[in-house]
């Protein structure tokens, strides 16, 4: 299907790999100029160059962490005017919710719903007068299902969900849409990571983990992240213009629930 974008210009937050990279390779793929992020210089451009080679899309690199203001403004400079966020960034480590203090918690706050939340100020009203934005902020599926560990991801991405939940019922006048992807477990270096943590901890084999954690989803699978970067692609298409404030929760089925 042809997704109408392009030609857009798409800035797409904490991109060289995982599930953001696979948004940022999708909406390449669909034609869309895209603004790729990453903390490291190297890393940022080889990653521009592999998918502008995958692709045939311009894409231009901006390393630096997207929390701080100073990188922010650089993308947005990159991009000139942006038709399309996607907001992503590294989540809160594990821990107990004990472990949690005061500096660490308003750490993940600023990284997890302030910085995307600056991010829409700064973009959406040119969206809203060329009459075209699409925002999609990766969240979690702890969002829905919290779980313990990832409390301070769970209350600083659940608290984001519910500050843009009304921004996007003020802009979709204008043909401006945001909406969230919420995604389960995917085959990512950060499920790897956590289950090798895991495994240190409780002297289990990283197999034996992964094998526990799969047989806990109905699909019997992680998620690949080029189907997570398709649902991404599409909620940015020209055709989801009547989605907006939505939680598209990508779990392969592991949220027991109907709402």
């Amino acid at each position: 299907m042809d997704l109408g974008i392009a030609g857009r210009t798409a800035v797409v937050c904490a991109s060289t790999q995982g599930l953001g990279r696979a948004c940022a390779t999708e909406l390449a793929r669909a034609g869309c100029t895209v603004v790729i992020n990453g903390r490291s210089v190297e890393s940022t451009r080889t990653a521009a160059e592999e998918i502008a080679a995958e692709t045939g899309a311009k894409v231009v690199p901006v390393a630096g962490d997207v929390g701080d203001h100073a990188v922010q403004d650089a993308l947005l400079t990159a991009a000139g005017p942006v038709d399309i966020l996607v907001n992503n960034n590294g989540g809160p480590p594990l821990r107990d919710f004990r472990e949690v203090d005061e500096d660490a918690l308003l750490a993940g706050v600023r990284a997890n719903m302030a910085t995307p939340v600056r991010l829409v100020q700064l973009v959406v009203d040119g969206m809203v007068e060329r009459r075209f934005g699409r925002i999609v902020n990766i969240t979690s599926g702890s969002v829905k299902m919290p779980l313990a560990g990832l409390d301070l991801s769970s209350g600083a991405r659940a608290g984001l969900t519910g500050f843009l939940a009304g921004v996007a019922r003020s802009v979709a006048h204008a043909n401006v849409t945001i909406n969230f992807l919420l995604p389960g477990s995917f085959a990512t270096n950060r499920l790897r990571s956590g289950q090798a943590a895991l495994a240190a901890k409780t002297g289990a084999a990283p197999e034996d983990i992964a094998d526990r954690q799969r047989a806990g989803i109905p699909a019997g699978r992680f998620g690949e992240p080029a189907e997570f970067g398709a649902a991404c692609a599409y909620l940015c298409s020209a055709q989801a213009g009547f989605v907006t404030g939505q939680s598209l929760l990508i779990d392969g089925g592991a949220f027991p629930g109907v709402l």
